[in-house]
């Protein structure tokens, strides 16, 4: 048996279908079962074939937690055999969340750039347990997702809070205020993800009553599913069909003029999210690691204007603060 098997059947236990797990390997699909055929000709069988799913059997279940840390030790040995190497080159695999990569990676990456032009940043987006078994695999260097965080062997270290803000058409009702109050809120004509969205349980969690199953007992909150993202909620909120909550860096990020869509921020106590970078105990690139945190940091305007428990050290990057 061989690492790349293994990692075969780890993907296909946690995607319980060929195609995706063959697609998430970056493989045909050919080449991921007969490499599984293979494992179980040699094994046992692992896997019940089915119409839907392909599920573990028992003896998979054994192998593949087996498997998962073989992995995981595969790469804490990668970690030691990279530390020698200049840590400011080569590739870093960064994982993010669909509701932050869009938005900070087209602030930081320029400037990783300019201060490490041999660092190659390789970027993926998914669900935090996607992201974190990934990173535990080796798949992935380092994550940024929002706090709380917490994974064995994993270090997490806080970025910066950023507020959520109002996003509504010009016009709006609520346009008037300088700040919008909880109570000026009505869930009929708030537009928020699926069920699920971490994002969408802190929002709910900050406002209660427009939490449908809140001991307010309040209803019609508009949900959109099924791949839906916050430009899915700002293409709705453009088009008149209610307001919706979002972070500041997703409510401005530029692309429709300011006679559309405007931003309110709340009045006292402000709802925020707090955005975090993980990576291994074991990962051996701490001056990438580092490097990558302040230029998230430096080039983040929430970072400037909202948080105020900034560090007074040498950066290590120096910016002008032009609020990007």
């Amino acid at each position: 048996m061989t690492l790349t098997e293994l990692r075969y059947i780890v993907a296909l236990a946690q995607e319980q279908h060929f195609g995706r797990a063959a697609e998430r390997c970056h493989v045909s699909q050919p080449t991921l079962s007969i490499a599984v055929k293979k494992l179980e000709e040699e094994l046992g069988v692992l896997f019940e074939r089915g119409k839907q799913k392909v599920l573990p059997t028992p003896l998979g279940d054994k192998i593949v937690a087996m498997a998962s840390r073989v992995l995981e030790q595969a790469a804490a040995i990668k970690d030691v055999a990279d530390a020698d190497k200049d840590q400011l080159e080569g590739p870093i695999a960064l994982g993010t969340l669909p509701t932050i990569g869009p938005y900070l990676l087209p602030q930081f990456i320029p400037l990783l750039q300019e201060t490490a032009s041999k660092l190659a940043l390789y970027v993926e987006e998914g669900t935090t347990s996607e992201l974190a078994t990934k990173l535990r695999n080796g798949d992935l260097d380092a994550i940024l997702i929002t706090a709380p965080f917490v994974e064995a062997d994993v270090v997490t270290q806080p970025l910066f809070e950023e507020p959520y803000v109002v996003l509504m058409p010009a016009g709006h009702r609520l346009a008037v205020k300088v700040q919008i109050a909880a109570g000026d809120l009505r869930a009929e004509e708030l537009l928020l993800l699926g069920e699920g969205d971490a994002m969408r349980a802190q929002i709910l969690a900050a406002f209660p009553h427009l939490d449908p199953g809140g001991a307010a007992g309040a209803g019609g909150v508009r949900t959109f599913t099924q791949g839906a993202t916050l430009e899915t909620l700002r293409h709705m909120v453009a088009s008149r069909l209610g307001i919706t909550i979002l972070p500041q860096s997703a409510a401005e990020a530029p692309l429709y003029a300011p006679s559309l869509l405007i931003t309110r921020p709340f009045a006292a106590p402000v709802p925020r999210r707090s955005l975090a970078l993980a990576w291994r105990v074991s990962f051996p690139r701490h001056k990438a690691i580092d490097l990558l945190r302040r230029a998230i940091q430096a080039s983040s305007s929430a970072y400037w204007n909202y948080n105020t428990g900034r560090s007074t050290d040498a950066p290590g990057v120096m910016v002008e603060n032009r609020n990007w």
